[in-house]
């Protein structure tokens, strides 16, 4: 999702690669649902593990940044880059995974999510760039 609403936002400003601790490769129906209301096409996407990502020939020295939103995340790229110099910044998002009875509750906890990286990336990032989605 975060990959997503980046590159929405921000398009060619920056390289973004979406990572995790583990690879689930599915991305899940409610974070699709929820980005489609903001036209983000999210059901193709895959997601991978940082690990993954080295094995596939991303060097994670030739990043600036990483963001991490959880605290799993936060300790795998600690690990990962003690070596490499470059940021990590901690972002703590609401995972909404098991949250919410119904449907319409469970879309509710992803929105918020949705959210709060939206709203992060608008305090770290700045305005999105021309062209970019503008306000949702």
């Amino acid at each position: 999702m975060a990959e997503a609403l980046m590159k929405q936002m921000y398009g060619q400003r920056a390289y973004v690669q979406s990572a995790g601790v583990k690879n689930d490769m599915e991305v899940d129906g409610f974070s699709v649902a929820v980005c489609q209301e903001m036209g983000i096409e999210l059901s193709r996407h895959r997601s991978r593990s940082f690990e993954e990502m080295q094995e596939w020939g991303d060097d994670l020295s030739q990043f600036d940044l990483i963001v991490a939103l959880s605290p799993a995340s936060q300790r795998m790229a600690l690990e990962l880059t003690r070596f490499h110099h470059l940021d990590i910044e901690y972002w703590p998002i609401l995972d909404p995974t098991g949250l919410g009875e119904t449907r319409d509750a469970k879309l509710s906890a992803y929105r918020q999510t949705r959210d709060q990286i939206r709203e992060r990336m608008l305090t770290r990032f700045g305005p999105p760039t021309e062209g970019g989605e503008g306000t949702a």
